[in-house]
């Protein structure tokens, strides 16, 4: 019998690099599933769009939500177009995870000495069911390195990332983002002389590209719905 197909669907974002970066953790998946159906879908700005990508699949299909929290996108969107097919089922998100701790460890090792101070830059939510996943991925990666981490919101919610920088003026910045696009140029220019790494996917630096942890995280959370 085949296998679910995987339909992993992300914000979706008119940053060319940013969206290149989501390809490429799709392709990384793929080749990790040589026999699934591995598609990319997206709830805003790209095509094409998760309700006209899961409608297009015949039989069963694994959602697979390629965003860091709960919240409107999860719960309304894909849960949303699910409803009415059967043999779908969407998995819970990527974060929180002790895989994208590892994966922000490894960011911060690049940009700044191991005793820096951190602010997490999460995007921000209005949806109340964001906040513990954001306060509990700050939790993984304070017990990942052992730092002082401090949470930033960069839209919906506070403190903001100016007022976090403020409250911690050696800090570096831990960008938790996929990929580049709106939240992180304006993480960018609110760290300002901070150190900030680069989003999870980012591969335009020597030495970065897709972690191995994001292909295994979108992978586990694939193999746990099926097997379930």
């Amino acid at each position: 019998m085949a296998r679910p197909a995987l339909l992993a669907v992300s914000h979706g974002t008119s940053d060319a690099d940013g969206a290149r970066s989501i390809a490429a953790l799709v392709a990384r998946v793929a080749e990790r599933l040589p026999d699934v159906d591995v598609r990319a879908a997206f709830v805003d700005v790209q095509q094409p769009d998760a309700a006209s990508a899961l409608a297009a699949i015949d039989g069963p299909v694994v959602i697979v939500p390629l965003l860091l929290s709960q919240g409107f996108h999860v719960h309304h969107d894909l849960h949303g177009i699910a409803v009415d097919k059967a043999d779908a089922v969407v998995t819970d998100p990527l974060g929180p995870d002790a895989l994208l701790a590892e994966a922000l460890a490894e960011r911060l090792g690049g940009v700044a000495s191991p005793d820096s101070p951190v602010v997490l830059a999460v995007a921000g939510s209005r949806d109340e069911r964001s906040v513990p996943d954001a306060e509990g991925m700050a939790a993984l990666l304070r017990a990942r390195t052992g730092r002082r981490v401090d949470l930033a919101y960069l839209a919906a919610r506070h403190p903001d990332l100016p007022t976090a920088l403020t409250a911690a003026p050696d800090a570096v910045v831990a960008t938790y983002l996929l990929a580049r696009g709106f939240f992180f140029d304006l993480a960018a220019r609110h760290a300002g002389a901070h150190p900030i790494t680069p989003p999870l996917l980012d591969d335009l630096l020597p030495d970065q590209g897709i972690p191995d942890a994001l292909v295994d995280l979108v992978v586990a959370r694939y193999a746990g719905a099926h097997q379930g």
